[in-house]
């Protein structure tokens, strides 16, 4: 049927009710009409269904459309014969069907009443299914979510690799390839593997102009996240979490703090699914905690914010999730938690992959560390990645993520910019970010090696600045298409044009330095500066009174400081101003046996505070936490009590060993005593005790990072973190 831009107008008219086409829809179908191969990019809301599914309707034969999900095939056929009064008119073929079901289906197809088949990529593998498909007409083929095709797609499907062979065993018809998420990398992998390089390619912007986006250290965690839910009471939310366990944990602490939350995972029953599904949706819930499992097919328009407890294990994933939020163009504040330790732990999961999966998903990840560490426009930074550039200072939403609401300084860079790109030159542009990285600091490692590079002159020629300061400047080179990613092998850097005039004719090259992240946490806090969202308030007045107060008693009992209570409960204490003993155990880590050592003379100066300030308490936003949060609390001290070797205790929890840990480290930060002397003479000579405690007793911090510091080349973490439970027992305790 040839394509007139009346007739299809009409078309869309009379099938879905629309007067109009949204974005580039028209041109799409006009060129799949056409018998042309069509490869589409369009964000999540812009109406990709469409285009595939007007044609069919308007196309001799069937239409095949892959998907990967059932779910959204069974959506999909369902709104199709809404539209018609033949539910022969959309199918799915999949295993689920029995035999009297999967005739009928080719009945319909045979018959010309089929327009749109739905299958799955496994069933047109199938021979019987693939000669019954030579004997029909086949109007196109439309691949949806194409992304799976890649490897270096965030959700890489193996049966989507033979696609191409099988079609071409049915015989010649157009394609058309539709994804929601694809950097410049998958794309050319899609259209390279489906033989559609000559497609016409069609591009919506990626920029969600109403999103606010914003990354914060993982400190307070909890109490951050419910005190903005409480200060954006009524407003629909996502919370996603990595692990099944966490979405559990989560939901049940958000529930103990009177928010009507709802847990949503694969480990869910389907019936529970589809009912808190429901519920969300219909706002008998007002915020859904779930895995990525959340989502796939879920047009909920009025979400007002998704928030990332875990950073996700790629960008595709993030921009993805957040995009669930302001799909009505209202409000969408996207909040994701980053702690580098977080990605560490996906990175020892990858280790055990096969070598071609561990690279790819390194390299993903680290496009997610440079996203959350970055001091650069996130939004300018996301566009990038998806191959598309954005103006930051005029560009529309350019003031929408927390780095441009709050900029920070900016320092002239242009000489650091210029060795960077030398070392790309130098090095025969075959290194990777971090591997250029450790060749500017002088950092050996497995690559520097390999070739040879210490002993180059330009080996540590940038030692003077930290590592994070170097990142920034190569990100910022890619960012300004001075560097940028080799395609192929993807990660590698290579100088552009640009990039040359640059080195030959500098120019000002102004950066904002990234975010020191680790040192951030280790502190144990960070500068809440106001950003879409309501500040939390911090009283700076009683902080500081309170340290100085904790200095007198550190000092009288001998101890550090932070053997008294850790910056965290300072913190904690200028928002709740606790002003009895019983209140002071509601403060994030402390507990009774610290409160009853050190608490009285802290709550009776609050106590006078809040009367010479006349300050009103806020007492609803007291975060209570689930009961006996540590549920293996007692077992554990009976056991050390016990005096077990602590593998068996953790085993018998069916724990880690870091995890048994963490257990041990909050028993003793709230003031119970545990007594591991027997386990740690096992470990660690009375000389490496000693040298250790002596360490904590003058540092000005406990934190791990500045244990590593000092101790990390002669013990290990397990080592550090046990000699610490060890001090705060016997010190602070």
């Amino acid at each position: 049927m040839e394509a007139t831009s009346k007739n299809l107008t009409s078309y869309l008219k009379k099938y879905f009710g629309f007067d109009q086409f949204k974005g580039q829809q028209h041109e799409i179908i006009t060129s799949l009409l056409n018998k042309e191969d069509v490869f589409v990019l369009m964000p999540t809301g812009g109406g990709k269904s469409l285009c595939y599914q007007l044609p069919a309707l308007m196309s001799d034969g069937v239409a095949i459309i892959v998907s990967p999900l059932i779910a959204l095939m069974k959506n999909q056929v369902d709104a199709i014969r809404g539209i018609s009064e033949n539910d022969g008119i959309a199918h799915v073929l999949n295993s689920s069907l029995n035999k009297s079901e999967t005739k009928t289906v080719m009945t319909d197809i045979k018959d010309g009443v089929t327009k749109m088949l739905y299958v799955a990529p496994e069933s047109l593998t199938k021979e019987e299914y693939i000669d019954f498909f030579k004997s029909v007409k086949i109007s196109f083929f439309a691949i949806d979510e194409a992304h799976c095709i890649s490897e270096w797609g965030h959700d890489f499907r193996p049966e989507y690799r033979n696609l191409k062979a099988i079609i071409n065993k049915i015989g010649d018809a157009p394609i058309i390839a539709l994804t929601a998420t694809a950097t410049p990398k998958v794309q050319e992998d899609i259209q390279k593997t489906l033989g559609m390089q000559s497609a016409k390619v069609f591009k919506d912007s990626f920029n969600r102009t109403n999103l606010f986006y914003e990354i914060r250290p993982k400190v307070d965690q909890d109490k951050q996240i419910i005190k903005f839910i409480k200060q954006n009471d009524g407003k629909s939310g996502v919370i996603y979490c990595l692990s099944r366990k966490k979405v559990e944990e989560i939901t049940q602490l958000l529930q103990v703090n009177g928010i009507n939350a709802i847990p949503y995972h694969a480990g869910l029953d389907a019936k529970t699914r589809s009912k808190h599904q429901d519920m969300f949706l219909m706002e008998d819930a007002s915020v859904v905690v779930a895995t990525i499992a959340f989502g796939m097919g879920i047009d909920k328009p009025d979400v007002r914010f998704v928030m990332h407890y875990d950073m996700p294990k790629s960008l595709e994933s993030y921009y993805q999730e957040t995009g669930r939020a302001g799909r009505d163009g209202g409000e969408g504040v996207c909040i994701a938690f980053y702690d580098y330790k977080d990605i560490e732990k996906l990175e020892k999961f990858l280790a055990s992959k096969p070598v071609a999966e561990r690279e790819v998903g390194m390299q993903l990840l680290s496009e997610v560390v440079a996203y959350a560490e970055t001091s650069m426009s996130r939004r300018k930074f996301l566009l990038h990645y998806f191959g598309e550039e954005f103006d930051d200072k005029n560009g529309e939403g350019a003031n929408m993520d927390d780095n441009m609401r709050n900029p920070k300084k900016m320092i002239e860079a242009k000489d650091d910019a210029v060795i960077a790109l030398n070392v790309v030159q130098k090095t025969n542009q075959k290194l990777k970010l971090n591997d250029l990285v450790n060749v500017i600091v002088g950092k050996e490692t497995s690559i520097t090696k390999s070739y040879n590079l210490s002993s180059e002159d330009f080996f540590g020629i940038g030692k003077a600045k930290e590592d994070y300061y170097w990142k920034s400047i190569l990100r910022q080179l890619i960012v300004r298409n001075l560097l940028e990613k080799e395609i192929e092998s993807y990660g590698v850097l290579k100088i552009t044009k640009a990039g040359k005039d640059f080195i030959s004719k500098p120019t000002s090259f102004e950066i904002a330095e990234d975010i020191d992240f680790k040192k951030l946490l280790s502190e144990g806090s960070f500068d809440k500066e106001e950003t879409s969202s309501a500040p939390i308030a911090f009283d700076d007045v009683l902080l500081k009174q309170l340290k100085d107060l904790r200095k007198k008693i550190s000092k009288k009992h001998q101890i550090p400081p932070f053997a008294v209570f850790q910056d965290s409960s300072l913190d904690d204490m200028t928002m709740q101003y606790p002003t009895t003993v019983k209140e002071l155990t509601n403060v994030f880590g402390v507990g009774e046996g610290k409160a009853q050592k050190f608490g009285k003379e802290f709550v009776d100066f609050i106590a006078q505070y809040v009367k010479d300030n006349d300050i009103i308490r806020p007492e609803d936003m007291v975060i209570k936490q689930v009961a006996d949060k540590s549920s293996h609390k007692v077992y554990i001290i009976q056991s050390t009590d016990r005096k077990l070797n602590l593998e068996d205790v953790a085993e018998a929890k069916n724990m880690t060993m870091s995890d048994l840990l963490s257990e041990m480290e909050s028993i003793v930060y709230q003031g119970t005593k545990l007594n591991i002397n027997y386990y740690i003479d096992e470990v660690l000579d009375e000389d490496q005790q000693e040298e250790i405690y002596e360490f904590l007793m003058d540092a000005d911090s406990d934190s791990m990072s500045s244990l590593l510091d000092e101790f990390g080349d002669d013990y290990d973490e397990e080592e550090l973190r046990l000699m610490r439970i060890k001090f705060i027992s016997e010190v602070a305790n």
